[in-house]
């Protein structure tokens, strides 16, 4: 989601997400909330981070909560190094009703902690 957001803001910028366990397919409840907010990740597969590990980057961001503790070092060259903390909706149980509610909440406090950080950020040294 924070990848779709992040994109969706500029089209210019290049925006790559990867995961330390990633599943075998963008979660469909995912892609169904970002569908509601206009921005289709459907196309998205997730990858391991380790493909990107020796890369150059303006930003490496971690959003899950225990991403910080478990994202291994970047050997590259990287310009800034943030952590964004968010719960995993996927993580939710109870209700069909709780669980999406779950990911709209999550989806909503990452568009406004992303759209935040590109504005006060990310846009001024573009």
């Amino acid at each position: 989601m924070a990848h779709g957001f992040l994109q969706s803001f500029d089209k210019n910028i290049e925006v790559h997400s990867a995961g330390t366990e990633p599943a075998k397919q963008v979660n469909h409840l995912a892609v169904k909330v970002m569908e509601e907010a206009g921005i289709n990740i459907s196309y998205q597969e997730p990858k391991l981070v380790d493909r990107y590990l020796k890369d150059e980057w303006d930003y490496v961001i971690t959003v899950c909560d225990n991403a910080k503790e478990t994202c291994p070092v970047f050997l590259g060259k990287v310009k800034n190094r943030l952590h964004m903390g968010f719960e995993d909706p996927s993580d939710a149980a109870g209700a069909p009703e709780y669980i999406i509610s779950e990911f709209r909440r999550v989806r909503d406090e990452i568009k406004k902690s992303f759209y935040n950080l590109y504005t006060t950020q990310i846009k001024p040294q573009l």
